[in-house]
């Protein structure tokens, strides 16, 4: 199983430390949020220089405050940072209150990503670029973008537009709060059923969720409540977790005994998850043990 964790860190220092770490556990990947560190994509770069084979990837970058063409040349600095493969970005358009602290207006989201997601998938591959879009134009020729390394491009996909695109255009997308029944139901036969038509090979579908090893099944969902309360109101977080038969984070979470999470994990990848991205969550007064607890059992689930 591919098992990855929650990037990040207070500093640049930090960050490369837990790459460092998270890479001598054998964990496959770690992900990082648009805040990380103000830019991620620094100190992902740091952190792939301080490591030989771990995938870090973005989870995700807002498309929204970015133009596709300075995008996507800062992924190509990023990527000659890192000097060597394994950096993978995930995209999205976020949500409107994270997008109308700009000043800007948060219309027509699939619009909006699907031109993006067009512009800065071609110029990732080096492709040239003359789009004049409804939101998004870019003139640019073949080979203006300098990629050193080939860079996957996954989409943050919920509903059914962005999934077509997920499977059409990029390698897959990244989830976040969605259970083992919605991925099985919603996500992986549209996302697998448009690369198909698309000729493209089989997406990867990486499942984020909160996940905690913990004997009191009550306490941990609420440690839950406290870690999710960024988000747990967003409607796209909370048309998936409806479709996945959860309510709340709290209840769409894997917690519980060793048993119980390892259950709960091999049924995300038996329904159509190919990656996990396990964001722990402390449970009791002594952190470090719950998080360890949890840790070692990751650990012992990783291919």
């Amino acid at each position: 199983m591919r098992i990855g964790l929650t990037g990040g860190g207070r500093s640049v220092d930090k960050v490369v430390e837990q790459a460092q770490q998270a890479e001598a556990d054998g964990f496959t990947s770690l992900w990082y949020a648009s805040v990380v560190t103000g830019d991620p994509l620094v100190a992902m770069a740091f952190a792939g220089r301080a490591t030989t084979s771990i995938e870090l990837g973005t989870a995700v970058l807002q498309t929204w405050p970015v133009h596709p063409v300075l995008q996507a040349n800062r992924i190509a600095s990023a990527t000659s940072g890192i000097g060597r493969a394994g950096l993978t970005i995930g995209i999205g358009p976020s949500h409107a209150s994270s997008i109308e602290i700009y000043g800007m207006t948060y219309d027509h989201p699939g619009r909006n990503t699907e031109e993006y997601l067009r512009i800065l998938a071609a110029l990732l591959r080096g492709e040239a670029v003359d789009v004049e879009g409804d939101d998004w134009s870019a003139h640019v020729p073949a080979g203006a973008v300098p990629m050193t390394q080939p860079v996957p491009l996954l989409l943050s996909a919920l509903g059914p537009r962005l999934l077509r695109l997920a499977g059409e255009v990029a390698d897959g997308t990244v989830l976040w709060m969605a259970p083992a029944k919605a991925i099985e139901a919603h996500v992986a036969p549209r996302i697998n059923e448009a690369a198909r038509a698309a000729g493209r090979p089989s997406p990867r579908i990486v499942a984020g969720l909160p996940v905690a090893v913990h004997d009191d099944e009550a306490e941990a969902r609420d440690a839950v409540v406290a870690y999710s309360t960024m988000y747990a109101d967003q409607p796209n977080y909370q048309r998936i977790m409806e479709l996945g038969g959860a309510s709340s984070p709290p209840e769409a979470a894997i917690v519980g005994s060793e048993a119980a999470v390892r259950a709960e994990l091999h049924a995300l990848i038996d329904a159509g998850a190919t990656d996990i991205w396990a964001a722990i969550v402390p449970v009791g007064e002594d952190r470090r043990s719950s998080i360890r607890r949890t840790t070692e059992l990751l650990q012992e689930l990783i291919d």
